[in-house]
């Protein structure tokens, strides 16, 4: 099934309901930065975070960063995802590996941590971007951000996250946000029985598993609430941003005398993108050609 969004409400548009499948954009993050299971299985989860999250804004061009800032082996989680349905990120140790948590599943908390914090900035394309930041809950990713939305949204949210992945990659992963708005929320019986239904949830993936679609899983949540899907399916994809042309505008930072002492040196010079573990690799001519455009603009 290819990665895609699709958005639902229910309740007489009281429940707002996102559903998202990353299982291939999971799988090319892991192979790009040779993930551990545990790291790809955080990496993941917060990726989709990322895309349940920035599904609610409006402006064609809104991204949404979240960094995960815990005690834990990770350090850090950085995803940058946008409304277009492309996503990106990275861990600060990549490679780290823990075994197992009481329940037999991979130990997200303890590898992100218990203790820390959870920064997440919303922007639209123009004007300065909203940011916040909350203390982590558990580690678990789901937990921290449905923590978010209640604690900074007032918005009260039922995130559920997963990944699965193995000795032969990433086969499932995906996620589900359902948030109840101020209409619905009033309705005490209906509160009741939808934190009943995702609290026997088994997990996400395990459905993605089992055959069951995005429509399907939402149906078997909402469907006797006025379920209302919207026909529209958003294909969504792992994109970096980064290029030569932006490598080159980097180095430019650097000044004269560093690309200078680069060219002899080191006879080019050599950069790898964080988000996406791209290198990339500038020539002498190149750096020469920089250094020349420097010095025609320092001469206007």
């Amino acid at each position: 099934m290819a990665d895609q969004l699709i958005r639902a409400t229910a309740a007489e548009n009281g429940i707002r309901a996102v559903g998202v499948i990353t299982t291939r954009l999971t799988e090319e993050a892991r192979q790009r930065h040779q993930l551990s299971y545990v790291a790809t299985a955080a990496l993941g989860r917060t990726m989709s975070a990322g895309l349940l999250l920035v599904s609610s804004m409006k402006p064609s061009q809104s991204r949404i960063n979240i960094r995960v800032k815990g005690n834990g082996p990770l350090s850090s989680i950085f995803v940058d995802a946008g409304l277009d349905g492309t996503v990106r990120g990275y861990v600060t140790n990549p490679t780290v590996e823990l075994p197992p948590n009481a329940k037999g599943k991979l130990d997200v908390g303890g590898a992100v941590g218990h203790e820390g914090f959870l920064y997440v900035v919303r922007d639209i394309g123009h004007g300065y971007p909203y940011s916040s930041t909350v203390e982590i809950v558990s580690g678990e990713i789901g937990e921290d951000i449905a923590h978010y939305l209640v604690t900074s949204e007032q918005t009260p949210s039922a995130l559920v996250l997963g990944v699965f992945v193995d000795s032969q990659g990433v086969s499932a992963a995906g996620g589900l946000l359902i948030q109840v708005l101020p209409k619905a929320a009033r309705d005490e019986a209906l509160v009741a029985t939808l934190e009943s239904r995702i609290a026997q949830l088994q997990g996400f993936t395990p459905l993605l598993q089992a055959g069951k679609t995005l429509p399907e899983i939402l149906e078997d949540l909402l469907g006797d609430m006025g379920l209302d899907i919207m026909p529209q399916r958003q294909l969504v994809r792992f994109q970096c941003k980064c290029s030569m042309e932006r490598v080159l505008g980097a180095l430019k930072l650097l000044g004269q005398a560093e690309l200078k002492d680069m060219i002899v040196e080191d006879d080019g010079a050599e950069a790898t993108c964080d988000f996406c573990g791209e290198t990339y690799k500038a020539t002498s001519n190149q750096l020469e050609q920089l250094v020349t455009d420097m010095q025609a603009e320092s001469n206007v």
